[in-house]
């Protein structure tokens, strides 16, 4: 698909990965607009001459109030990128953790989905792109809540691809591991510890850490390609592959990294 003249919704866009997106967009002659609960989001759509919506896409309400002015300042959405994400709590969390952490993560792709499929297969033509991580095809040492929803974006993703690729939708989902976003380094005020600085160290040093921008190029040329599987670090699909060739010596290896990470940040 070439983005050119298109129209596109990207979430989770007042910085990081989002905002990246939508500069990389906008500089491919996309109009954008530009999503997120954070009213920064405000000025950064200002700096890149696009639209903007403050809210909460994890919403059903929330989505549907999105899309009703992506429609009515852009026309019908052409792209629609689900990028809003959050890290979740260390360990199993509560219910509440859970809830947050499933409906931005997870149910906020459905929720889009549910609203933008219908119109897609009518026009014969849509495309989706989510971002889960390295975490949805491997893990996410330090936090069952976000490799749990990082697993079900991309399986949500896959699902869509093999439902609607017939009808004239495209799905990509982003797969990278360590990128220098908040979701990565966290608020330098009040520091990770425990698991969470467990889980950190897991990601940012099992490969490169990303610039946003790179990632978003790299994205793009995906989506023009119409691929599937987007992987900024190409070594993730290596260790997929090694992951499935034995689950259980992945899984021993898994917690000896586990074990070695826990001791480093102990030590520290």
């Amino acid at each position: 698909m070439d983005v050119k003249g298109r129209s596109a919704v990207v979430t989770g866009a007042a910085g990081g990965i989002g905002a990246a997106l939508a500069r990389e967009l906008g500089s491919r002659g996309a109009r954008v607009l530009l999503a997120d609960i954070d009213p920064a989001v405000a000025q950064t759509a200002e700096g890149l001459g696009q639209a903007q919506w403050t809210g909460d896409v994890a919403s059903a309400a929330g989505v549907t109030g999105l899309l009703d002015a992506a429609r009515s300042q852009l026309g019908e959405v052409d792209l629609y990128f689900a990028n809003a994400g959050i890290g979740g709590a260390s360990g199993l969390g509560d219910d509440e953790d859970w809830d947050a952490v499933l409906d931005v993560n997870l149910r906020a792709h459905i929720r889009a989905a549910q609203r933008l499929i219908p119109d897609w297969t009518a026009r014969g033509t849509g495309y989706f792109v989510a971002t889960a991580s390295a975490a949805g095809l491997l893990t996410q040492i330090g936090s069952a809540g976000y490799s749990v929803t990082k697993h079900a974006a991309l399986a949500f993703a896959e699902w869509l691809s093999v439902t609607y690729g017939d009808d004239g939708v495209r799905v990509s989902v982003l797969a990278p591991m360590g990128v220098d976003t908040k979701i990565l380094w966290g608020d330098p005020d009040n520091p990770k510890t425990g698991d969470a600085l467990a889980a950190q160290k897991a990601v940012s040093e099992a490969g490169g850490v990303l610039d946003p921008e790179d990632v978003a190029r790299t994205v793009l040329d995906a989506v023009e390609q119409e691929e599937f599987l987007i992987l900024p670090h190409p070594e993730v699909l290596d260790m997929y592959r090694m992951k499935g060739a034995d689950y259980d010596r992945w899984l021993t290896g898994m917690r000896r990294y586990q074990a070695k990470l826990r001791t480093i940040v102990k030590d520290a």
